[in-house]
């Protein structure tokens, strides 16, 4: 009997005694950076800790190494003159995908060193900000402004050989002025065959979808909006429950009223944290992987800010500024900016 209780204490012990994650307390980061001549990088995926892949302003797609010997693939040129102008990249697992912002909207598929264009919209208002893969590889979306009074989104089943437009019958209806923002392809997260998109303009709300974007629910949010460059620029779910949205007045970036919150629920209700604290206007928001949703990180042109405690509060650990970030593990990640690639790592 004594043995049969003491592998019953084993086994609580070993399911309920876990010890808390004590998140770090960091004030200041490593960063090491790289320069990308005559591009604004607002879009990358992290391969590993030694490289990134991203798209820039000027049309460039490739590799951005940390022994700096870098592999660009090359400069996409469309119709022999327009050089696209990127601002969201996803990955499948096998292939790259860049997208473009404007008219006509462009998307090219990335394999080896070749490329094909796999999606093109032409309209007056086509522009599209942000693109993602769910985790099955299979399923994608991307997210654009409205050319109707509905999102245009896009979405693949298989892979990303093809995609269609998803009809305004079957979206939610956008306030007039609401839009989307291309500042860092974050504006849009998959968990499993969930997806967050987070608009800015007139409303800032939050649209979830629990079935690849086959049908839509819509959630106002407390941060600032009602003109043009105010409401959400980033969102990121550390799980199912757990997130956090981040943006601002991208035209008044001191600003830090009303331009954080957090969810508990999954995206339906949202509380403001920091509130007229900093930081203040930021362009991507990511927690910090294996880090029990308490590590936050937060850039933007004024700097990147770090939270331990679940984006309650806040601390300045450079005033570098970046427009996006991606983790690679725990300890180091990847930015991008104006002209520049940065690699980041933790004290």
């Amino acid at each position: 009997m004594k043995e049969v209780a003491l592998i019953i204490f084993t086994f609580i012990c070993l399911s309920g005694c876990k010890q808390k994650y004590k998140p770090r307390v960091l004030t200041e980061v490593e960063i090491e950076e790289f320069s990308v001549v005559n591009s604004s990088i607002r879009a990358i995926h992290a391969t590993d800790s030694l490289k990134v892949f991203y798209a820039s302003s000027s049309g460039n797609v490739g590799f951005k190494t940390y022994n700096n010997n870098d592999l660009e693939l090359q400069s996409i040129v469309y119709a022999d003159t327009l050089l696209p102008h990127f601002r969201g990249v996803a990955f499948n697992g096998e292939n790259y995908f860049a997208l473009s912002i404007g008219n006509p909207a462009l998307l090219y598929k990335i394999y080896s060193d070749k490329f094909s264009l796999v999606y093109k919209e032409e309209h007056e208002n086509v522009f599209y900000d942000a693109i993602t893969f769910f985790e099955d590889n299979l399923h994608g979306i991307a997210v654009g402004d409205a050319t109707e009074n509905c999102a245009s989104i896009l979405t693949t089943k298989n892979g990303g050989e093809t995609w269609q437009k998803t009809p305004c019958s079957q979206l939610p209806i956008l306030e007039e002025g609401e839009a989307f923002f291309a500042a860092s392809n974050t504006n849009i997260k998959t968990l499993g065959s969930t997806v967050w998109i987070a608009s800015g303009g007139k409303k800032a709300r939050i649209f979830k979808s629990s079935d690849y974007g086959n049908s839509w629910q819509v959630y106002n949010t407390p941060i600032i909006h009602g003109n043009g460059p105010q409401g959400i620029y980033s969102i990121d779910f550390y799980d199912d429950k757990n997130g956090i949205i981040i943006g601002g007045n991208y035209a008044e970036p001191k600003g830090n009223k009303a331009n954080k919150a957090i969810t508990k629920d999954g995206g339906e209700s949202w509380q403001l944290v920091s509130n007229e604290r900093n930081p203040n206007y930021k362009s991507a928001v990511q927690y910090v992987p294996d880090t029990d949703g308490k590590e936050v990180f937060a850039v933007g042109k004024t700097g990147i800010s770090f939270s331990n405690n679940g984006g309650k509060s806040w601390v300045k650990v450079s005033s570098k500024g970046f427009y996006a970030i991606t983790f690679t593990d725990k300890n180091r990640a990847w930015l991008s900016g104006a002209n520049k690639i940065g690699k980041m790592a933790l004290k």
